[in-house]
């Protein structure tokens, strides 16, 4: 496994610390699955720009679009 440096404001690191403590959970667990959920939320906003040409030329231009005509 990797080790890396990540500088927090004093609030954040407060707030890391209080919820590891309420969770019993470990800080470094804590920020791994954070930085996980950013990335593939990073992931996905990538892939929903890569074919937003195609949703359009199809006339989706919402969610709701999406929704009504695939449900």
């Amino acid at each position: 496994m990797n080790t890396i440096t990540v500088r927090l404001d004093e609030e954040l690191a407060l707030e890391l610390t209080k919820l590891a403590r309420r969770t019993g959970r470990p800080k470094s667990e804590l920020i791994r699955r954070a930085l996980r959920r950013q990335l593939a939320l990073a992931q996905f906003e990538e892939l929903r720009q890569s074919v937003a040409p195609f949703a359009k030329a199809k006339g989706w231009l919402t969610d709701e679009d999406v929704f009504r005509n695939v449900s």
